[in-house]
């Protein structure tokens, strides 16, 4: 593994301690289990089950759903810890991602007894967790929200459909968002923890991806929530929503990193045995430039993904701006390494079940999932005009 980059002055002690963790169990337990056949003869479903345990009783879930609460998170380490993962399995990262994703809003937001109710066994892996916030016509506009709840009693029933959600068919509750009508748009939105035996919450379709994930589509008929359900106060969901994806959505761009790193890692390794025209690969300077740009695309990702995670970690700022920033550089980067990873390997770039084929069909969907990269070229540009008018009012005052 590349570490010199642990030594930049975005990390402590312990963040080098925790990644020297992290890379010695991937590979001292992490990739016999990739390799067992149990896990290469079990389903999709069976597996991420398998990763959740292994992740959790390693502890590296502690990281995504501190028992802390909200000063718990500390978002280098949820970065570093996705960034090496995504390394040797972008399954193994995903799970480990969207146990935080799923059961962020509790630990942000939760009750005590929420908390103590449901982390211990996300922690554990014994439970799976997932984050239900994109719909059919809902996307990045999470302001188009169209499922309801409404009151009924002293609590509420769902309606409505919710698609794209990872874990989906597999995790044993949801963080569901839904209108409860405080306000229009998105200030009337609030957050619900569903059980996924909830009587009228059902698995609509499971969708396969490009790169195999869980992810489903639901349909909630009359869901029942109770009042003890609630994330919050009802109207606040679209910031516990913000909130969580404020943690994690600069994460996304670690584990982009990751993948960058170990296609850079495999080119370099195939240019440096490799034959073509009597000389090594390596040994021809288009090669070179090719690995060069690689090179330089990795550090630039990697300052961004660490900027971002050290000014939430230690400024204790909102970084809208930052994070937007990594994960639009991190993932549209990636795409471009590993592209050229393929490249530098020719016909066995495109050969199934290599690394660098696996890489680029995983690497596709972050440039999508949690705020597109379109997405954030307009978040990037409103900031940017925002201070800039303002510097403008300041001179000519």
């Amino acid at each position: 593994m590349e570490s010199d980059f642990l030594n930049w002055p975005f990390f402590e002690a312990k963040h080098r301690a925790l990644a020297t963790r992290i890379e010695a169990w991937s590979r001292e337990q992490l990739e016999p289990l990739l390799h067992s056949e149990a896990y290469r003869l079990a389903g999709l479903d069976a597996r991420c089950q398998h990763l959740a345990n292994a992740l959790g009783q390693s502890g590296f879930l502690d990281i995504c759903a501190p028992e802390a609460g909200p000063e718990g998170f500390d978002v280098r380490s949820i970065c570093l810890a996705r960034e090496i993962l995504a390394r040797r399995s972008a399954l193994a990262e995903f799970v480990l991602a969207m146990q935080g994703l799923g059961s962020g809003p509790i630990t942000l937001f939760g009750t005590a007894e929420q908390r103590a109710r449901y982390l211990p066994s996300v922690r554990s892996g014994r439970s799976i967790a997932a984050f239900a916030l994109s719909e059919p016509e809902a996307g990045s506009d999470v302001s188009a929200i169209s499922t309801t709840a409404t009151a009924s009693g002293d609590g509420w029933l769902l309606e409505g459909e919710k698609t794209w959600i990872s874990n989906g068919g597999i995790a044993q509750h949801y963080i569901m968002f839904a209108r409860t009508g405080e306000a229009p748009g998105a200030r009337g939105l609030s957050a619900f923890i569903v059980p996924a035996d909830s009587p009228g919450l059902e698995v609509a379709e499971r969708i396969e991806m490009m790169s195999p994930h869980p992810i489903a589509r639901l349909r909630l008929r009359a869901c029942p929530v109770a009042p003890g359900q609630l994330l919050g106060r009802p109207g606040e969901g679209f910031r516990i929503a913000m909130a969580t994806l404020d943690v994690f959505r600069t994460t996304v761009a670690a584990a982009a990193l990751g993948m960058a790193r170990r296609a850079l890692d495999e080119a370099s390794r195939h240019a440096a045995k490799r034959i073509a025209m009597g000389r090594l690969l390596i040994e021809h300077q288009l090669i070179q430039g090719k690995i060069a740009d690689m090179c330089c695309a990795v550090d630039q990702s990697a300052l961004l993904v660490y900027r971002s995670a050290w000014t939430r970690d230690v400024l204790k700022q909102r970084v809208t701006r930052e994070s937007s920033m990594a994960k639009l550089c991190a993932t549209e980067s990636a795409q471009r390494v590993i592209d050229e990873a393929v490249q530098i390997f020719g016909g066995m770039g495109v050969q199934s079940g290599t690394p660098v084929e696996e890489l680029y069909r995983d690497i596709r969907a972050l440039r999508i999932y949690e705020g597109a990269s379109e997405v954030q070229r307009v978040i990037l540009a409103r900031q940017h005009m925002a201070g800039f008018s303002r510097a403008i009012v300041v001179a000519e005052q």
